[in-house]
């Protein structure tokens, strides 16, 4: 399919083309351009098609994937014959790179953002947090904590909210903000550092090569990519003094990881929010977004115009979400899903799996175990 850059995109009217954003579910959740129309590359075959047969023929059709490759190879697609069809040279992440370019030099964004978390979404963002921290003494004086940055919407506005946090000084800790570069093209390297740079994040980058290690990986690269990168965050935050890491794990992570151990691991267990490290002795992890909604850390993203990298890994060389149990984006829409499905009859159904871990009765269940040991109901019954 011919290709057409942003720039040239934009020298023609509004109304004059349509873009189609061909990403999955779970990229498109990341963000999309404004005004496109989503349809999945593997819909445009079938019944979703017809969404295109909709589109008055005068208007051309821009497609768009997340770096420009999928789109370009696009061939006989339903419902297109005959029209003036495009691929958008570099995909959605080109629309990205285009638009921290016009990043205010004044600090505009970052005083927007941090005004927003301090008025609009104080109540959804702000107190969530600080009751965590509260709730689960996350933080005591003397803390030095290594902020760790994936570059994703999660971290950056946790180590927002570290900073104001920090700014009302209840509690003397210091912070390090701390970004692994585990193989990064330039592109997504640059994107990471431009973000920190408008939100007034000052980032220490490292570099490992973790993606090269797992890229010849066949089983569970995903799991191998999460302990490595956990690793290294680990011994980096050591050696520059900390002696705890925050990763940026929000309440929706962690019902969704109470669910996906029951249906696909066969066992209860939640994502704690914190953790001794067993390798890494003195060392604590960290998660003070365990009250935090994923809808809010959206609604913030979006008031601010911000747009943040996902996992950019070499299996696809495009953006999914790599998640520190190395499960797959898959498994996680999939969890996502089944719960929005049982929200619409029960609206307490997030409170209530995320409770159920606080009222485990162990009078009530057939076994469990403690610290590797397995206990059965019959040995006191």
């Amino acid at each position: 399919m011919e290709e057409i850059t942003l720039e040239e995109l934009r020298t023609w009217a509004e109304d004059s083309y349509r873009l189609i954003d061909i990403r999955d579910e779970e990229l498109i959740s990341y963000g999309m351009m404004p005004g496109a129309l989503s349809i999945p590359a593997e819909q445009l075959d079938g019944d979703a098609g017809a969404k295109l047969a909709a589109i008055p023929g005068d208007k051309k059709l821009v497609f768009y994937c997340q770096i420009g490759r999928k789109s370009r190879e696009l061939e006989d697609v339903p419902g297109i014959s005959g029209r003036e069809c495009y691929s958008l040279a570099g995909g959605y992440i080109g629309y990205v790179r285009a638009a921290l370019a016009q990043v205010e030099e004044d600090g505009e964004r970052q005083r927007r953002a941090e005004e927003s978390i301090r008025k609009k979404f104080h109540k959804q963002l702000l107190t969530p947090f600080a009751k965590a921290c509260k709730t689960y003494r996350l933080i005591q004086d003397g803390d030095r904590i290594a902020v760790c940055i994936s570059g994703g919407k999660d971290s950056m506005l946790m180590a927002k909210l570290f900073q104001e946090l920090q700014r009302h000084r209840k509690v003397d800790f210091s912070l390090t903000f701390l970004v692994m570069d585990p193989g990064y093209n330039a592109d997504n390297r640059a994107l990471i550092e431009s973000n920190a740079k408008a939100l007034g994040i000052p980032i220490t980058v490292f570099e490992s090569n973790i993606f090269d290690t797992v890229d010849t990986v066949e089983k569970s690269p995903c799991y191998l990519c999460a302990r490595m990168r956990r690793g290294y965050l680990y011994s980096k935050a050591q050696e520059l003094g900390c002696n705890k890491i925050a990763l940026g794990h929000h309440f929706d992570d962690v019902i969704e990881t109470i669910l996906m151990g029951m249906l696909h691991g066969a066992q209860v267990q939640t994502m704690m929010p914190k953790l001794h490290s067993t390798n890494f002795a003195g060392m604590e992890l960290i998660r003070p977004m365990y009250f935090v909604r994923e809808s809010d850390i959206i609604a913030w993203r979006e008031f601010n115009e911000l747009h943040f990298l996902q996992c950019a890994c070499h299996f696809t060389d495009t953006c999914s979400t790599c998640h520190e149990d190395g499960t797959t984006s898959s498994k996680r829409l999939e969890t996502k899903k089944l719960i929005a499905e049982l929200k619409k009859t029960n609206p307490f159904v997030e409170t209530n799996i995320f409770n159920s871990m606080e009222n485990v009765n162990l009078s009530t269940v057939l076994a469990y175990k403690k610290d590797g040991v397995k206990h059965s109901f019959l040995d006191d019954y």
